[in-house]
């Protein structure tokens, strides 16, 4: 801990958003101590969260409403004060490597926005097929180059600068169980399906089984999903399921609208 206390000053805000993350937020934290500041924003946890947060050196804000992931992220971006950023999530570590290269990057950057590999377990094992490796993500970057996009789910960073590729990885622990999958896979359907049917987005039932079935295909033939066993087979069904759920819900949602049209017409007449 001394060792990463005296590199203090180096000019960096880490942000993160949460809800319930008592599980993971600490190992999170600790990984991150190097940094100047560390912003949590938080919407409305029940388990603790910000208590730990807290007690972890982070400067935690609390919004009740859920305006979507882009957005809560753009209020924690919003929050920052260093000149440059690292977003993470409460269930992602920053590893020895990668937190040495963040230190060189910033020292001298070649580049003023940088993406990191990120290696995911499920179920305990790391998976390295599936689309799952090596999953660069956009996470480091000067606060005044970067924003992200106000999708409710699914947000990225978008920047107009060049970009950089770290070697050094973060871990992530998104799914310990299959219950903990199914889950998410239940909730970011919803989120899609409404993000879709917002932009006028229209699908049938052979349009629906067509994703699902291609979303198979792409996971566990093309993205050698087999290539990780058993766990690849359940995550390219999973990824399957979630494409049906997210196109079924789309559908129902434009035949509840287009009903909805229909009764207001008829009471227009």
């Amino acid at each position: 801990m001394e060792a990463r206390a005296s590199q203090k000053g180096l000019g960096i805000s880490v942000i993160l958003i949460t809800k319930n993350e008592a599980r993971h937020i600490k190992a999170c934290l600790e990984s991150v101590s190097f940094a100047d500041e560390i912003i949590v924003v938080d919407s409305g946890s029940t388990d603790g969260t910000t208590d730990i947060a807290r007690e972890n050196g982070a400067r935690v804000y609390i919004f009740e409403d859920w305006p979507g992931f882009g957005l809560q992220k753009n209020r924690a971006l919003d929050l920052a004060t260093q000149p440059w950023v690292l977003s993470i999530d409460a269930d992602e570590r920053v590893t020895d490597l990668l937190r040495q290269e963040i230190i060189s990057a910033i020292a001298d950057p070649s580049f003023s926005a940088y993406q990191i590999p990120r290696l995911s377990e499920f179920c305990e094992q790391p998976i390295r097929h599936s689309g799952w490796w090596p999953d660069y993500v956009l996470r480091l970057f000067k606060r005044d180059v970067g924003r992200f996009t106000d999708a409710p789910v699914h947000e990225r960073v978008v920047t107009t600068t060049n970009v950089g590729t770290l070697k050094g990885h973060l871990l992530h622990f998104p799914y310990p169980d299959l219950d903990s999958l199914i889950t998410k896979i239940n909730r970011y359907s919803s989120d899609a399906a409404n993000m879709l049917a917002a932009r006028g987005k229209r699908t049938s039932i052979i349009g629906t089984l067509g994703h699902a079935i291609w979303t198979f295909i792409r996971i566990y033939f093309l993205r050698r999903g087999f290539m990780d066993g058993r766990y690849g087979l359940i995550l390219a069904v999973a990824a399957s399921s979630g494409s049906f759920f997210r196109y079924a819900k789309l559908m129902l949602i434009n035949d509840r609208n287009r009903g909805s049209r229909k009764v207001d017409s008829e009471v227009n007449r």
